[in-house]
């Protein structure tokens, strides 16, 4: 990514300072693209769900059809002593990767017997909590299981969202809201989505077009078990311009809330700011 500072890279069984090259010419993920990764954070001292993003980037490399080579535990214990050298409340994005080396016969599919891996620890500032985006509609839509590897966290996913983020930004709006082969809401360009209507929290229901992901899930256990009712159904544009709050979710900024979705305006309200101090509060259990 290099967005960030004070990067460190474990590759080869060891870490390395700086922004070490790790991958080949014809390494298969290279040229044809079979890489995965995952997301996770150091923040305040925590690691969120650290344990949940190194399993989900086996999974992920299973569905891309790599083999994974380090265990989900092995993967957090190189995490943590890559994070000792730095200071413990740093910003640290923390990115587990595989990616393809070898091809079968074809050179397409990649070789279950060949698979690289790295580790990324990249010092990248939280936005501040008065931070919120806009959002407007986007012709691009989330694929199918069918079209494209949906079941994983895939680099070969994001030029998808990248065009339907350069396309909001292009109308003056910082992301894009984005819906599924249906027509029905999704997620956003770059992070899950909520809604709140007379103190009711909507998410769309997962239905393989969007990776569900960790922090949405802790995002609905903390509300749930605060009292508020959380409900995952499918739900339209219309039901996001009627909302009374919107708010994103994902790994990079945890909570983001929402102030506009094309002509239609929020405030950032109760609920978007309960969900923020439930993940923090829940984070410091954890610690």
């Amino acid at each position: 990514m290099a967005t960030g500072k004070n990067i460190r890279t474990y590759h080869n069984g060891q870490w390395h300072d700086g922004d070490a090259m790790i991958m080949r010419a014809a390494d298969h993920g290279a040229w044809l693209g079979s890489s995965v990764f995952d997301g996770a954070r150091q923040a305040h001292g925590f690691t969120p769900d650290l344990d949940r993003h190194c399993a989900r980037v086996n999974a992920s490399a299973r569905a891309l059809m790599l083999t994974p080579t380090v265990t989900a535990d092995d993967m957090v214990a190189i995490v943590r002593e890559g994070l000792k050298a730095y200071a413990k409340d740093a910003p640290v994005y923390i990115r587990p990767m595989y990616w393809g080396i070898d091809g079968d016969i074809t050179a397409i599919v990649p070789s279950e017997e060949t698979t690289g891996f790295a580790i990324c620890l990249e010092e990248i500032p939280f936005a501040a909590a008065s931070a919120t985006t806009t959002l407007t509609r986007t012709r691009f839509r989330r694929p199918v299981l069918e079209d494209a590897v949906v079941n994983a966290k895939a680099g070969c996913l994001y030029p998808n969202n990248a065009r339907m983020l350069k396309e909001a930004r292009s109308k003056g709006f910082g992301n894009a809201l984005v819906a599924d082969a249906m027509g029905n809401v999704a997620e956003t360009a770059t992070a899950n989505v909520f809604m709140a209507k007379d103190g009711v929290v909507f998410t769309p229901i997962p239905n393989g077009t969007f990776l569900s992901g960790i922090t949405r899930a802790r995002h609905m256990e903390n509300l749930r078990a605060d009292g508020v009712e959380v409900v995952e159904k499918v739900l339209s544009f219309e039901d996001f311009h009627a909302a009374d709050e919107v708010f994103l979710s994902g790994n990079m900024s945890k909570v983001t809330p929402v102030t506009a979705f094309d002509e239609t305006s929020y405030q950032v309200g109760p609920i978007t700011e309960r969900a923020r101090s439930l993940y923090w509060d829940w984070a410091a259990s954890q610690k």
